[in-house]
């Protein structure tokens, strides 16, 4: 067992609800026990959960398997994915001066960026989600799962596939599983460009920046909701999204991106942040409707 600590306000709610929503079936889950899900080490295959036990200021992580053997740097990946080395005291001081974040900052003071485990997994699903409902997003990544990655013996509690790796994608079959023939093609170029070190997720964020937008298929969208999920980029700005654009205006009329762009300067450096409070207002204030917007990429 390994403790996570954090600097308190932590939405634990919200991060649960956020993962719960997006979770891909057969890699994770998060409900009220916590977020589980498989992981890869250099031993094999294991699985995470975790946890946050009432009345503390610190995760709990749960390791099974080969994850036995890789703590620390599960540990530094679970840090990453949760989001716990924020400081909201800063992040309330800065965007509590804007009178639209203001409310919704008070309201809910420990909001985090909630990551994806693995920051070639979050590209790939960026993409399955584009132009797609969320909940088509996650069910072409549970179809490819099946297709390309791999079954876990004796997995349990309906953990049962690791998320495809570059190589494994690369060589798959995408035909049968619901995709456009343009998707599969993106998703083959992602993968080859990541093998071939074009695309290195642990480049810094101006650099991958950079090279995703280089992928054909993957525009400025993808590649800020890439930075800011893969990454914890903390800047991060998907300023063509749809729902921000609309939540950040001061009429039903919905802002254009270069506009949000001009809107969102007062909340630097944290925009992720913002975006973070945006998207659960829009759904927490527009359920119905938020469910039927088509986003440019899934979320």
């Amino acid at each position: 067992m390994v403790r996570l600590g954090f600097r308190a306000p932590y939405d634990w709610a919200h991060i649960l609800d956020f993962l719960a929503t997006r979770a891909v079936p057969g890699v994770e889950r998060a409900d009220a026990r916590g977020y589980a899900r498989t992981v890869v080490s250099a031993r094999g295959y294991g699985a995470i959960c975790v946890d946050l036990p009432a009345g503390t200021s610190a995760l709990v992580m749960r390791l099974t398997g080969a994850a036995c053997a890789d703590r620390r740097n599960l540990s530094a990946t679970a840090r990453r994915v949760f989001d716990l080395s924020a400081d909201p005291a800063r992040i309330r001081s800065r965007l509590t001066r804007d009178s639209l974040l203001g409310p919704l900052v008070r309201e809910r003071p420990g909001l985090r960026i909630p990551g994806v485990w693995e920051p070639f997994e979050c590209a790939v699903r960026a993409v399955l989600g584009q132009q797609v409902s969320v909940a088509a997003g996650r069910t072409f990544a549970a179809r490819l799962v099946v297709r390309a990655g791999t079954r876990i013996p004796g997995g349990v509690d309906g953990l049962t596939h690791a998320f495809p790796t570059p190589e494994q994608l690369a060589a798959a079959t995408l035909e049968g599983i619901g995709l456009t023939a343009t998707r599969a093609a993106t998703l083959r170029a992602l993968a080859r460009a990541t093998l071939d070190g074009t695309v290195d997720f642990s480049r810094p964020a101006s650099q991958l920046r950079s090279a995703l937008a280089t992928v054909p298929g993957i525009g400025p969208w993808t590649v800020e909701y890439v930075l800011l999920r893969a990454l914890g980029e903390a800047d991060a700005l998907p300023e063509a999204d749809l729902v921000l654009r609309r939540m950040a205006a001061p009429d039903s009329t919905a802002l254009t991106g270069r506009q949000l762009a001009e809107r969102s300067n007062r909340w630097r450096p944290w925009r992720g942040y913002a975006v973070m409070h945006l998207w659960r207002a829009a759904r927490v204030a527009r359920p119905s409707r938020q469910a039927s917007v088509r986003h440019a990429v899934q979320r």
